[in-house]
């Protein structure tokens, strides 16, 4: 990178700059796939075997497409970096509405009448593993992460959460709602991961992190960890890619055997956004300068994004569960 003139010339920059860079050849790819397979419906179609082969076809044009990534002039790198702060707030909402409809669906086959009798223990056995689970992390989180009363931000941020809890529970259990212990404690369990991972993002320097000093040294441990993030973060860009039905507005259409068994546009889409949100996590949200080492989704930026994911968590999931109670109303107050 420091021998190309169109860098930058910085080099807190250029380690950012390089990855911008595999980024965009990794966008413009997937961009392609989605236009290219776009409104795909049947498995004899031909863009399904361009979706499902053509694997040294695709290896070739994704290799060619990094490459030619590494001969643009960096200002057009810096524009992408702003426009993939928005393409990855797409894929954290895309990935948010997957989650929060998965719970939503466990909860509903678990609660319908078929199955109540038959998993009613198991449902409650569930959510209040869920439900110690989010208290025992919410103690453990004041112990390590807010062990002085200073530390007012990480104390907002987990006294927030529980809050958020006992908010999404009480709704939850309303006479008129009536959804259940199950979905609000799944819930609780991906906010409490939400707001440990906001706080985990802080950099070490200015957080309340007890034993931050051993938390700079790069050891084995730091190593797997990052890899492991990376794992993570395919495994649900991946299960977020198939997962299109729950964004289908006509839910209502019967399926064949010839059908495509998920949306093959919307599954490159959300890869296309995915290598948006790839990048940002690996420049900490800051497209001037990379992070350290071995390290991932650190900064104050990246801490933030994950609070407000937090709560836009939160608004959807009352949405859910509200909505249809209050176009019910709607409905009701229109035929009378």
């Amino acid at each position: 990178m420091e021998r190309l003139r169109i860098c930058a010339g910085k080099s807190s920059f250029l380690g950012a700059e390089g990855v911008l860079r595999v980024s965009l050849g990794c966008f413009v790819f997937f961009m392609i796939m989605f236009v290219s397979t776009v409104r795909t419906s049947k498995l004899h179609d031909p863009r399904d075997s361009w979706h499902s082969g053509w694997w040294f076809a695709k290896i070739v044009l994704w290799i060619a497409l990094t490459i030619i990534t590494f001969l643009i002039p960096s200002a057009f790198i810096r524009l992408y970096g702003e426009i993939a702060h928005l393409g990855a707030g797409v894929f954290l909402l895309i990935q948010l509405i997957s989650v929060i409809s998965f719970m939503t669906w466990l909860n509903d086959c678990c609660t319908s009448n078929e199955s109540e009798e038959r998993c009613h223990i198991h449902v409650i056995l569930i959510a209040t593993i869920a439900y110690v689970i989010c208290i025992v992390g919410i103690i453990l989180m004041y112990v390590w992460y807010a062990p002085e009363p200073s530390c007012l931000l990480n104390i907002f941020f987990i006294t927030w959460t529980l809050v958020l809890l006992q908010l999404m529970t009480s709704i939850s259990l309303h006479p008129k709602v009536n959804a259940g212990f199950l979905a609000p404690g799944l819930m609780g369990l991906y906010v409490v991961f939400l707001c440990w991972c906001a706080i985990r993002s802080e950099p070490t320097g200015e957080s309340c992190i007890k034993k931050a000093e051993a938390s700079k040294r790069t050891d084995w441990l730091t190593i797997i960890s990052f890899l492991v993030a990376l794992l993570a973060i395919v495994i649900a860009t991946f299960s977020t890619g198939i997962d299109s039905q729950c964004f289908q507005f006509m839910k209502g259409e019967k399926k064949t055997e010839d059908d495509v068994p998920y949306g093959c546009g919307f599954f490159h889409f959300v890869f296309a956004t995915g290598a948006m949100y790839f990048a940002m996590l690996l420049i900490g949200w800051n497209t001037h300068h990379a992070i350290q080492k071995w390290t991932i989704d650190v900064g104050w930026t990246s801490t933030w994004v994950r609070v407000v994911n937090e709560w836009l968590a939160v608004c959807v999931y009352l949405w859910m569960v509200v909505a249809p109670i209050i176009l019910k109303c709607r409905q009701n107050a229109e035929a009378t």
